[in-house]
C-alpha cells in the first residue's frame, strides 16, 4: 500500500478518535478533538497532493478517499448529533445521501467503472468540514463562557450553517446521479 493510501487510512482511524473525544464534551476533548479534526483533514489534501506529485493515483485510492471523508464526517456530525448541537433530520439527509452515492459507486466499481470525485461533491465535501470547524468553535466558545444568553444566538448559527451544508449535500448529490445517469439506468 503506498504512502497515499496509509494517510488516507490514518484519516478513518483519527475519525474513530475524534468522534469518541468530542462525545466526552470536556473543554480538554473538545480542543483535542479540534485538533484531530484538522489534522485528519489536512491528510485529506496531502494524500492527493502525493498520489498526484509522485504518480501513486491508484484506483483504491480513488475509492478509499471519498469514503475516508465520508467516514469522518459522519462519525463527526454523529457525536455533534449525540450533544444535540444539530438535529437528527439533517444529519440522516447527509447521511443517506453518502449511502446512496456510495451505492452507486459500488454498482460503478461492479461494471469495471471507477467514479471519482466530482467538483460539486468536493464542494460539499468542503462546506461539511468547514462546519464542522465552525461547530467546534462554538463548542470551545460555550465551554468556555458562563454567559447562558449567548447559547440560543450560537445555536441559531449552527442551524443556518448546517441547512447550508444539508442544501449543498442534498444537490450535488442529485448532480452526482444526474452526471450518472446513463450508468444507473443499467441497474
Amino acid at each position: 500500500m503506498n504512502l497515499a493510501n496509509q494517510l488516507t487510512i490514518l484519516r478513518i482511524l483519527l475519525a474513530f478518535l475524534c468522534s469518541a473525544l468530542i462525545i466526552k464534551n470536556t473543554l480538554f476533548s473538545l480542543i483535542l478533538s479540534f485538533l484531530i479534526f484538522i489534522l485528519a483533514s489536512f491528510t485529506d489534501y496531502i494524500d492527493g497532493l502525493i498520489a498526484r506529485k509522485n504518480n501513486l493515483v491508484s484506483d483504491l485510492g480513488k475509492i478509499l478517499d471519498p469514503i475516508a471523508d465520508k467516514i469522518l464526517v459522519i462519525l463527526v456530525f454523529l457525536a455533534f448529533l449525540e450533544l444535540g448541537v444539530i438535529h437528527t433530520w439533517m444529519v440522516g439527509i447527509i447521511i443517506l445521501r453518502e449511502f446512496i452515492i456510495t451505492g452507486v459507486r459500488i454498482f460503478a466499481l461492479s461494471k469495471g467503472v471507477v467514479l471519482e470525485a466530482k467538483k460539486f461533491g468536493k464542494h460539499k465535501t468542503f462546506s461539511q468540514m468547514l462546519a464542522i470547524v465552525f461547530i467546534f468553535l462554538v463548542l470551545i466558545f460555550l465551554n468556555l463562557s458562563k454567559d447562558t444568553s449567548s447559547r440560543n444566538l450560537a445555536q441559531l448559527f449552527v442551524d443556518i450553517v448546517m441547512v447550508y451544508v444539508v442544501l449543498v449535500t442534498i444537490f450535488s448529490g442529485l448532480y452526482y446521479l444526474w452526471a450518472n445517469r446513463r450508468l444507473i439506468k443499467t441497474f
